[in-house]
């Protein structure tokens, strides 16, 4: 085993080619991933249930606001909040994830998710009044904070190098295919099913999902910092199969476990290996909601009308999951092909070139073709379509369509699977809640000012807005994040130890 130890601690220093890949091309190629892919299915339905929860209000909204009932009926004011309160239950989520993921595991944090959401949506579906609707949603919100903090690094720390960038993006894959499935069921079902069995249905994945997670293992890198050591070891015999030499990989987790002590402390802070991932993973967090992916997802049918897009208002939420969902995609397939890095790049600049077109478009197009009622449409939508005139109108549609697939293409899922990568041990649960609340408390202040800035200033200038944003994306992403395709969590861990270059190559 010395021998083992020893060139396990000379690759912390050099990251050469021969001594960085420790988990080589034959011990991946031996591995059974039938378990780990099983293990990573049953925590992400989390984040099915997350997608759901998210966009519940849009076939919601409109049944409420004609609701028989008053204690029901929604009007513009509550329905706006409706729609919002959902994401101050997940930044509130993510900050009580900062303990959870530490004290109670990552797999138990999502597991005990599973309580508030449960209630969540057994108030919506029983719901008497706006407050029962309201409180349900903050549930529902708590839930999906927690689970966007706690499953990204569950499937980190139980992922291999091999196939780590992949099962990060299934995430967000999930999530998109929540929000389908909710679209569906609001479409079809709801023609002949009153809409609170839209939140009986939200009942189905939270159930399956703490069945499923109480057969899986906890993360082995989690059960080696509480001492739990013959834990870890079973956990990673049952996820990388017994005849495997996942002893090796064992002892490698093991000694970066060694190296840290339990808890961050106020000093390890002021430390590079500590503030500098959680700057990166916090700082892209951050750039990615202000890149205006959540204002345009909840004001999508009324950005369409303003524009005069030729396009069917039921249809738009069904054509842009469709759109994410198969970005995501082929993020997932190519993210440890290609790399992390380059992804952000194209999304960026994707995102960028989106939305550049959008406000240019809204700028110089004649009021004629663009519609008169322009920034009364976002405030009030419901009873003012607008006719197309011509199909220039078709501009707005393809840049939100690009907008979309770019984002889902890296900015996306790539964020959510960095920051679950990038973390130190120490700090990765707290860091990873840090970075949910971070998430929310930005998208919830975008999507309440949003309308406010249209109406003073148009609807161009939050797009032009968004546009230097994603020229932001993209400049960081070429200062900042490291490329961490093909490594495992010691090793990204061990660059940011010893800051040498020779990990990026």
């Amino acid at each position: 085993r010395e021998p083992l130890v020893r060139k396990t601690r000379s690759s912390y220093r050099t990251f050469t080619e021969s001594a960085g890949k420790r988990l080589d091309k034959e011990y991946l190629r031996s591995l059974h991933n039938k378990r780990l892919y099983l293990a990573v299915f049953a925590a992400v339905l989390g984040n099915f249930n997350f997608g759901f929860a998210l966009v519940y209000p849009s076939p919601v909204i409109p049944a409420l606001e004609a609701h028989p009932s008053p204690a029901l009926r929604l009007n513009q004011h509550m329905a706006s909040w409706f729609g919002s309160v959902f994401t101050l239950g997940a930044a509130v989520g993510g900050l009580s994830a900062m303990l959870l993921n530490d004290r109670l595991g990552r797999k138990l944090s999502i597991m005990f998710s599973a309580l508030p959401s449960a209630v969540g949506y057994a108030l919506m579906a029983g719901a008497q009044g706006i407050g029962m609707l309201l409180l349900g949603r903050v549930l529902t919100g708590y839930a999906g904070g927690v689970t966007s903090a706690s499953i990204p690094v569950y499937i980190s720390e139980i992922s291999h190098a091999g196939v780590r960038g992949m099962l990060g993006a299934c995430p967000q894959l999930m999530a998109v295919l929540g929000s389908l499935i909710l679209y569906a069921l609001g479409k079809y079902l709801g023609l002949v099913l009153d809409w609170r069995w839209l939140a009986v249905a939200g009942e189905v994945p939270v159930l399956t999902m703490i069945i499923l997670l109480c057969f899986m293992p906890n993360s082995p890198r989690f059960l080696l910092s509480q001492g739990k050591d013959d834990e870890a070891l079973r956990s990673l015999c049952w996820l990388r199969g017994k005849d495997t030499d996942y002893a090796r990989e064992y002892e490698q987790i093991k000694d970066s476990v060694r190296k840290q002590s339990q808890r961050v402390s106020c000093a390890e802070i002021k430390d590079p290996f500590i503030y500098k991932p959680i700057l990166i993973a916090v700082g892209m967090r951050f750039l990615q909601q202000l890149s205006g992916v959540t204002c345009v997802l909840v004001y999508l049918q009324s950005i369409f009308k303003k524009t005069s897009v030729i396009l069917k208002p039921e249809y738009d939420a069904a054509l842009v999951g469709l759109v994410r969902l198969f970005s995501v995609a082929i993020a997932a397939v190519s993210m440890d092909k290609a790399g992390r890095k380059i992804l952000l790049f194209v999304s960026a600049g994707v995102m960028l070139v989106s939305n550049l077109t959008m406000g240019l478009y809204i700028h110089f197009v004649p009021a004629s073709q663009n519609g008169t009622i322009a920034n009364k449409t976002l405030v009030s939508s419901a009873n003012l379509p607008a006719e197309p005139t011509n199909y220039i109108t078709l501009i707005p549609l393809l840049a939100t369509m690009f907008f979309i697939m770019g984002y889902a293409m890296g900015w996306g899922p790539i964020t959510w699977l960095l920051m679950s990568e990038i973390l130190p041990l120490k700090a990765r649960g707290v860091a990873s809640g840090l970075c949910v609340v971070v998430s929310w408390l930005t998208a919830f202040t975008l999507t309440r000012f949003f309308l406010w800035v249209v109406v003073v200033f148009g609807l161009e200038v939050p797009f032009l807005f968004f546009a230097v944003i994603c020229t932001g994306n993209v400049l960081f992403t070429g200062c900042c994040v490291p490329e961490t395709k093909g490594r495992s969590l010691e090793q990204i861990e061990a660059f940011f130890r010893t800051g040498r270059r020779s990990f990026m190559r």
